[in-house]
């Protein structure tokens, strides 16, 4: 008799949340691809099983979660679902059973639900039954994806969105943390957000963009103008004091400094419409906060985010040497 396990990330028209993709290495999409590396999921992998299951998906907030080691970066394109359209069909194919069967199995719904919640719309779901006998629900939140969720192959414009969303949803510290996706999909439909979403998540935090099926990767950019050495948040692969380069707190994930120097702004959204970095242009998805998420070393909390002060003298202040919250290092 087969086990039923629901993979549901929680999407609220335009906020998402981070449960599953704890820094899932950027999964670089590769997530399919056979073998690639599985690193430590975030804290454990039936932990992340049983979180998934308390997931779920309305407008644009979502819980973040997806583990970085989710992030590959050998290509979605391996596991067959980019040329054959994500549909049950496509499941059924030697690619994807082998795909998912040679990684573990919480880590490979871990990847199929932010896949699934990212390119499929809310009301939608896509079931899939392993060599094992399990079967898995995957519910669908954005519909980033229109054409590939309806089994055509993939575009380069639906990589991209997939991409950011995926990014999107990385957690370092393998945390649900609620988090507000806006955008729009790649039909140019803008995600849709209400009132309680647009008043709630009011602090701008980061744009998220990359190709995980091309081996391009997946960047962020910093959208507050304002960032102190001393704010950190759960969502440490969005967030960041860090100017540039791969991520000292997310890799695979590289920061490319602050979101006005590499991208364009519709200032009537107030929404990035395109990054470009290394020479190419990707379609970004743009993340906003609440005011409660974003901690401040000082505010006598020693948050996940803040570690003690390394200095051992007592005067630290940033976020990763805090000493008035977390004390002075042994």
């Amino acid at each position: 008799m087969s086990d039923a396990h629901g993979g549901h990330p929680v999407v609220f028209r335009g906020l998402r949340a981070h449960g599953v993709l704890s820094l899932l290495g950027v999964m670089g999409l590769s997530w399919l691809a056979s073998g690639c590396g599985q690193g430590t999921l975030a804290p454990s992998g039936e932990a992340l099983v049983s979180e998934h299951s308390s997931l779920s998906t309305t407008n644009g907030m979502s819980p973040n979660g997806l583990s970085t080691n989710g992030l590959s970066t050998n290509g979605l394109s391996t596991n067959g679902l980019s040329t054959n359209g994500l549909t049950t069909l496509a499941l059924s194919t030697t690619k994807f059973k082998t795909w998912f069967d040679s990684n573990a199995p919480e880590y490979s719904n871990m990847v199929m639900s932010y896949v699934v919640a990212c390119a499929y719309p809310a009301g939608r779901s896509l079931t899939y039954t392993s060599s094992t006998g399990t079967t898995y629900t995957w519910n669908g939140g954005l519909g980033l994806t229109p054409d590939w969720a309806s089994g055509k192959r993939i575009s380069s414009l639906e990589q991209q969105l997939l991409s950011a969303c995926l990014a999107a949803h990385v957690n370092k510290f393998g945390l649900h943390v609620m988090i507000s996706v806006r955008g729009w999909n790649a039909r140019g439909t803008a995600l849709p957000v209400d009132a309680t979403e647009t008043t709630t998540f009011t602090e701008p935090e980061a744009a998220f963009f990359g190709n995980l099926f091309t081996g391009d990767g997946a960047f962020a950019c910093n959208d507050r103008t304002n960032t102190t050495p001393a704010e950190s948040s759960a969502r440490a692969c969005g967030l960041s004091s860090q100017a540039s380069g791969t991520s000292v707190e997310c890799p695979p994930l590289v920061h490319i400094g602050n979101c006005a120097t590499n991208c364009t702004l519709d200032r009537s959204t107030g929404l990035y419409t395109s990054c470009t970095y290394g020479g190419k242009t990707y379609k970004p998805l743009t993340t906003k906060l609440r005011p409660a998420d974003i901690y401040r070393c000082g505010d006598g909390v020693c948050q996940v985010s803040e570690s003690c002060d390394t200095s051992k003298n007592g005067n630290g202040t940033r976020y990763n040497s805090c000493a008035s919250d977390c004390g002075i290092c042994p």
